[in-house]
Formats: C-alpha cells, structure tokens, sequence
C-alpha cells in the first residue's frame, strides 16, 4: 500500500522494519544494531547512502555509455569484407543486409532500453531530491518500469554473443564482437546494480512527507 492514502500507515511509522535477506518483519530500534533473529542479518529500516550510491552508479553507467556507443560493438563480414560498426552503424548495415528482425531487437535493446533506463534513474532520483508533482503511485510506477527494463538489459549481449555463435556457421556472413560490447557489457551491468541500490521503501517516506505538506 502507499503512504499517499490518509489510511494508510507504513512498518517504519509502527516502529517496524524487514530483514532484506530472510523478509522477516522485526521491530526496529533506533539506537541499537538490530540484528534479524532468524538470520543473524544486519536489520535497516532504510539502505544507508541508498540515493548517492544509485547517483554515483548511474552517472558512471552514462560515461560509460559514451564508448559503447562509439566504439565498434562487432563487425560483421559479408563475404570476408567488412568495417567494425557501432551499435547504430551496425543496425544500419543489418537493415542494409536484409536483417530486419535482428537489427530491431539490437535498436531496442541496445539503444532504447539502457537509453530509457537511465533517464528513468535520474528522473526518479531527482523527483526525490527536489520538489516534483509527481506523485508516490507515479514514482512507484516509473520504478517498476525501470525494473522491468532491467529485466531486458542484457538481451543485446545474449544476442551478439548468439550471433556471433550462430553466423560463424555460414560462410557467407561472419559476426566478430568488438571492444563497444564490453563496454555495453559493463553500462548494462552499472544500470542493473544502480537500481539495485535504491532503496524503494524511500519512496514512501516521499509520499509522508508530501502528505505533511497538505
């Protein structure tokens, strides 16, 4: 439930916090160290530092996009003739090829999904740390998406990495990974543990904290 709703009451109101391990729902003490008794786990009621982490994260998930998307992802060999591409060159020269469902499955999930997750992160990381209209259902949606996003962020990989195994069969068209895919390997990589690092309970916390301001 949401903190929006006048009814509504969250566990760090009632004193309460959940063991990110086993979920075990404990009471929470402010001035001690609570431990989770079932699991011996470390207890908070918020991820310490959640926001500067996720903020430190991201903005190195967008400097490295800068080389992962100029630096040659693959070439592609037609013929054992071919320039190594980047991810936008190489979607050109698939279309070029005849390649239409692949190189539409690399447009979204190479530039799209990494593109859209990012701008989601720090459009919800600045809607926290500055005054935004947006409200704690929005926020939670757009939260959910980028989760959902994450769940596709590494289909480019698996698909050059397939590509790559699966066309060196033929001896008419070669695919070669480049250093851009490493590059896209590790933006991929930054993007999933900057969401991982949010903490989501910090939205509700928002959303007290707009119903205060009524």
């Amino acid at each position: 439930m949401l903190a929006n709703s006048a009814s509504t009451i969250t566990a760090k109101q009632r004193g309460l916090a959940q063991c990110s391990t086993c979920h075990l729902l404990i009471a929470y003490h402010p001035l001690t160290h609570n431990v989770c008794p079932r699991c011996q786990s470390l207890v908070e009621q918020r991820t310490t530092d959640s926001i500067q982490k996720c903020w430190a994260l991201t903005i190195c998930s967008l400097i490295v996009a800068i080389p992962a998307n100029t630096m040659p992802i693959m070439t592609v060999l037609y013929f054992n003739k071919g320039q190594p591409d980047t991810i936008l060159s190489g979607i050109v020269t698939m279309v070029q090829l005849g390649m239409y469902p692949i190189a539409a499955i690399v447009f979204i999930a190479s530039f799209i999904v990494p593109l859209a997750k990012i701008v989601g992160l720090f459009f919800l990381l600045r809607s926290l740390q500055r005054k935004s209209h947006l409200t704690t259902k929005q926020r939670t949606d757009l939260y959910h998406y980028i989760e959902l996003l994450g769940k596709w962020s590494m289909l480019d990989v698996f698909v050059v990495a397939l590509m790559v195994s699966l066309v060196e069969i033929g001896s008419v068209i070669e695919i070669e990974a480049g250093a851009g895919a490493t590059a896209f390997a590790i933006m991929v990589i930054l993007t999933m543990v900057a969401a991982n690092s949010f903490d989501p309970r910090l939205l509700w916390d928002e959303g007290e904290n707009q119903s205060e301001d009524k």
